[in-house]
């Protein structure tokens, strides 16, 4: 690996990332791997992160695991997503972390939910099963705002779901709730814990959570804009 080459410098502008997302499409997993030496996983179960990584590395991502857009200089969040033959989302789509403590005050405007997805670079990549991992291929990219009806949408599912942290009921939110968004765990075992707010207010141990774009959001989103 320390012969490897280094992924990309960030990108100056939209333009230059949207160019380098473009040359991606077509490709498959293992030509994009071979570029940096990489040896293509058997599967997805132990490498989750494999496809995001690789592009990451590919457009000049910098962002890492910080909180941050990854592309934070442009204003702009990466999103790969699985699709199937017909273009559809295969899952549904992490954005950010649920901040499950001192939420009091804080609103739609100025939430960190709003700021990661107020500018998207989706990438497509095939993901169906029954398709080797190294032979499913980039697809187009799309840069993406929401536009004022979707975000309506978002703020809807936002505001309901805080709401229900704030007043301690965060171990009754199910993947049900929220039309377009959903709050599910987010840890990588049972027993990764963190601080929340319980039924009477009480300081309460339960599962990180996260963030994640419903298929219904997605689904239509894709669909719009390229007219499948």
């Amino acid at each position: 690996m320390s012969d490897s080459p280094a992924p990309l410098a960030a990108p100056e502008n939209e333009q230059v990332l949207l160019q380098r997302a473009y040359a991606l499409a077509g490709q498959t997993l293992e030509e994009l791997a071979a570029t940096f030496f990489l040896p293509v996983p058997a599967d997805l179960r132990r490498d989750k992160g494999w496809i995001g990584t690789l592009i990451e590395w590919h457009l000049g991502a910098s962002a890492g695991s910080k909180a941050e857009q990854d592309f934070a200089h442009l204003g702009i969040e990466l999103k790969t997503i699985p699709v199937d033959s017909r273009g559809q989302p295969l899952e549904t789509t992490f954005v950010c972390v649920a901040p499950l403590t001192g939420n009091t005050g804080v609103s739609w405007q100025h939430c960190h939910l709003r700021h990661k997805l107020s500018r998207v670079l989706w990438v497509p990549v095939e993901g169906e099963r029954s398709l080797p991992l190294k032979q499913r291929r980039i697809g187009t990219p799309l840069l993406w705002s929401p536009t004022p009806e979707e975000e309506e949408q978002l703020r809807a599912d936002w505001e309901e779901l805080m709401e229900m942290i704030v007043l301690g009921d965060v171990d009754k939110i199910t993947a049900r709730h929220g039309q377009y968004l959903q709050i599910r765990p987010k840890a990588a075992n049972r027993k990764a814990l963190t601080e929340g707010i319980g039924a009477q207010g009480q300081p309460i141990m339960t599962l990180p959570r996260g963030f994640y774009l419903k298929k219904t959001f997605t689904g239509p989103l894709l669909a719009r804009h390229f007219l499948l």
